[in-house]
């Protein structure tokens, strides 16, 4: 078997705070005097359940303290330049990281100042590190659609100079997903990528949703559009890629276990997955932790695992250049030998 941190990949599913170390969360919050709960430190990696309100709202509470610990610029510059360096370490070509600049305001002087902060920590850290990077500005389902509606003109505003799309995050099962359309219809005139969450914690119905009304290019996570045949044939036809992220979709109880992720009926079926990490801050798995895991589960072979590379490769918005060279890049790596035992 090939090494999966050697395969060429795009990373579509990564959320801001999530993409945190585990060792940079520890140090930051000893620096400023937070205590942090036993599931981030000793109890590390937490365990979690999405499967009620409960559940997700202690999921929610860990993130927002993980969030707190960023207090600085250097903080944000850090985890930027962190979440490159171990995506290329997974053999990360291109990175599209998601953020909710709202969730900072407060802290870094307003949501335009924040984004600004962000996308020159995503410049710099791609000068250092040598990953392509780009931003998806995401409107959090929690709050009112006019909040996201000011994501929206925010993120078309740098639909030039970094941000390549808009999503819409949170638990799936708050608020109504038709009321966020008039805040995608500003990001679709934009030309902006329309990457909604959907079909994780809820079905196949939502996923249709964000379809009809949101219009989504591309589905954070999507996985659950298995359940639903003619629906998955609908996305096949229109090309809209599954974010797929199988390790937290377990965690989070989803799926009872790895094994029961429906990815093989998903490329059964002709869709265009990319595999995620969602937040490895909070589930312990980076970018070719999810390859490794769907190679064991599923008995992938290398030619599958090297078309997921190019699957996701293919779902970004990277250049049209740096994807021909990175897809050749995936078949340089298949045509290689495989190491020996």
């Amino acid at each position: 078997m090939r090494d999966l941190t050697a395969l060429p990949k795009a990373h579509l599913h990564l959320h801001f705070t999530g993409s945190m170390r585990h060792e940079t969360l520890l140090e930051l919050a000893e620096r400023d005097g937070i205590v942090l709960p036993d599931s981030l430190v000793s109890d590390w990696p937490p365990q979690l359940s999405a499967a009620d309100e409960k559940g997700w709202f202690r999921f929610q509470r860990l993130y927002d303290v993980a969030r707190s610990v960023l207090r600085t610029e250097g903080d944000v510059r850090r985890l930027v330049r962190e979440a490159a360096e171990d995506d290329v370490r997974d053999g990360g070509r291109w990175l599209e990281i998601q953020v909710d600049p709202s969730g900072y305001a407060a802290r870094f002087g307003g949501i335009t100042a924040f984004l600004d902060l962000v996308l020159d920590a995503v410049r710099e850290a791609t000068r250092e590190t040598g990953l392509g990077m780009a931003v998806v500005v995401a409107a959090n389902r929690t709050r009112h659609p006019l909040d996201a509606r000011t994501l929206a003109r925010l993120a078309a505003q740098y639909a030039d100079r970094g941000v390549v799309g808009f999503g819409l995050s949170n638990d799936e099962r708050r608020g109504t997903t038709a009321e966020f359309a008039p805040a995608f219809a500003i990001a679709e005139r934009a030309g902006l990528l329309l990457a909604p969450h959907g079909g994780e914690l809820r079905g196949a119905e939502h996923v249709r949703t964000c379809l009809d009304e949101l219009h989504a290019g591309r589905l954070g996570h999507g996985v659950r559009s298995a359940e639903d045949p003619a629906l998955l044939d609908r996305i096949v036809e229109a090309g809209v890629a599954l974010e797929v992220c199988p390790v937290s979709n377990v965690a989070l109880g989803v799926y009872s276990d790895l094994t029961s992720v429906p990815l093989p009926a998903l490329l059964a079926a002709g869709a265009t997955v990319a595999l995620g990490a969602d937040d490895p801050l909070l589930f312990g798995s980076r970018l070719a932790g999810q390859y490794a895991t769907m190679r064991a589960a599923h008995d992938l072979d290398d030619e599958q695992l090297a078309e997921l590379g190019r699957m996701s490769i293919r779902a970004s918005r990277a250049p049209d250049q740096t994807k021909k060279e990175l897809i050749a890049e995936v078949d340089e790596w298949l045509a290689a030998e495989p190491a020996r035992p």
